[in-house]
């Protein structure tokens, strides 16, 4: 119980906001694996001593092996307009991760086109408009720097699969651990370093503006670059 409340960021009536660990999925598959929803799950029904099922709609997914923000609907008239908030890109996500240093300017905004095909559950990058291929479209800044690596920031103008992974990948600057997309080994717990840092938003009940920001990894290299990021 403890664990997954110390996840909870927010919580009402309506939304519960979770930073997700690395190393599980958002939302059950045919594997019947633990995921998010499952625990968040067993964690109402337990603390509210529901006798019956538990409600939770799941408006977005992080990818497994990233960690960050993830916004659960405890009613269903809150993941219809979370759902249509998502449509309506009136919810702001930025992403934090981190690549090797190298010739990559402080700050860009890049396009490019994808494809995710669903037999290698990867994306492919295509830099010009190309048959059924979909823009994907994302600003970074770069916050910081090491001995070896750098920190980024990340605002997502579009939502396609694995794009943050597939467009820095096709820039030569694939995420560290993400061996999928090209970073030469994986890291030991299988993760990628990428984390879903904040979220901003209007609460779809309440009218409230949100913002969020997600605690990051309790790891040295994370740690040592985000100490001077303000």
């Amino acid at each position: 119980m403890d664990y997954f409340q110390n996840r909870i960021l927010f919580e009402d009536n309506h939304l519960m906001i979770v930073n997700k660990p690395a190393g599980i999925l958002v939302q059950a598959d045919a594997s019947n694996q633990e995921s998010l929803e499952s625990l968040a799950k067993d964690f109402i029904k337990k603390r509210d001593q529901k006798p019956g099922n538990v409600y939770l709609g799941i408006p977005h997914r992080i990818d497994r092996p990233t960690s960050g923000l993830v916004i659960l609907c405890k009613t269903s008239k809150s993941l219809v307009r979370v759902n249509e908030m998502f449509q309506k890109k009136e919810i702001h996500k930025t992403y934090w991760a981190i690549i090797e240093k190298g010739n990559l300017s402080e700050k860009g905004h890049w396009k490019h086109y994808l494809k995710r095909s669903e037999k290698n559950n990867k994306s492919f990058v295509k830099e010009h408009a190309f048959q059924d291929y979909k823009l994907a479209e994302l600003k970074y800044e770069i916050l910081s720097k090491g001995t070896n690596y750098q920190l980024v920031s990340i605002e997502l103008l579009t939502g396609r699969h694995h794009q943050i992974r597939a467009q820095f990948s096709h820039m030569g600057f694939p995420l560290k651990g993400d061996n999928k997309y090209g970073f030469k080994r994986s890291n030991t717990d299988q993760s990628i370093d990428l984390h879903a840092y904040q979220i901003e938003m209007i609460h779809p009940i309440t009218k409230e503006r949100l913002l969020f920001k997600a605690p990051i990894r309790e790891e040295q290299l994370w740690l040592a670059l985000a100490k001077n990021v303000g």
